[in-house]
């Protein structure tokens, strides 16, 4: 009976399967050194946050590229409740292969989305995004301790976080001057925030073939590959996001021979 109570009252009852997962095994613990990040050729950036009415400590450390501002490995030192090191995890994880301005406009929202079991249904009870915005806040002052490297030329910052609730088309900012190199990075960003999180969760795939004028060619993986939606609802689906976010000329079209017939 003592067991049954407890469990009602426990956020590990709420948590989604792959939050578990990553707190269960915690690969990005741990920190860099002066002398790490010498010998990488990188700079060291640390972030800190503490919240003690909370019991909240989180310290990130990144290697970051000097060249680009590319976060290159990351990793946190944390004590505080066991979502704090979900979430330090995800967003360790999260946060690598990025630059620090991509990092600066993440969200809690999106940090969640990472580990959710149903894309509908939220892997953090909503009582623990005080774990989540403290991961944010520590990145944000990691970030800050970058602003004077320079960004790669390609590198145009992406509206990760424009409201689109009332379903109205906002075309990029001066989209048609971009170049086609920035064109793809500003698309590739949205499909990496907006619509590869939630293909992921069926085991399915998404890249980028080519872009010709407001002609996007992209090619499915895994389960994608051999569903039907992919050509049906997924596709609308994407179509819908990039025209609200890129451009409302956008045209995206499924690359056939990387889908394969359904098996019977």
């Amino acid at each position: 009976m003592h067991k049954d109570i407890s469990s009602l009252f426990s956020p590990w009852t709420r948590f989604s399967r792959k939050l578990i997962d990553k707190i269960e095994r915690l690969r990005s613990i741990g920190g860099f050194s002066l002398e790490d990040a010498k010998m990488r050729g990188m700079r060291l950036a640390v972030g800190e946050y503490i919240r003690k009415e909370a019991g909240i400590h989180i310290k990130l450390y990144w290697l970051v590229d000097e060249l680009d501002g590319i976060i290159a490995d990351a990793k946190f030192h944390a004590v505080g409740p066991p979502s704090l090191l979900g979430a330090a995890e995800i967003a360790c994880e999260f946060f690598m292969r990025k630059n620090y301005d991509q990092v600066r406009r993440i969200g809690a929202e999106l940090l969640d989305k990472q580990v959710r079991d149903k894309k509908e249904q939220e892997a953090f009870p909503k009582e623990e995004y005080a774990s989540l915005n403290a991961i944010l806040e520590a990145a944000e002052m990691a970030s800050l301790q970058c602003m004077d490297i320079p960004l790669s030329d390609s590198y145009v910052p992406t509206p990760m976080q424009s409201p689109m609730g009332d379903g109205e088309s906002r075309p990029y900012p001066n989209w048609e001057e971009l170049t086609p190199k920035q064109q793809v990075t500003v698309i590739e960003e949205v499909i990496a925030t907006d619509i590869r999180p939630y293909i992921e969760l069926d085991a399915g795939g998404i890249e980028i073939v080519s872009l010709t004028g407001k002609d996007l060619v992209i090619a499915y993986k895994g389960n994608c590959t051999t569903c039907y939606s992919s050509i049906g609802s997924t596709l609308q689906a994407i179509q819908q996001i990039l025209s609200a976010k890129i451009h409302p000329e956008i045209r995206v079209i499924p690359d056939s021979t990387f889908l394969q017939p359904p098996s019977s």
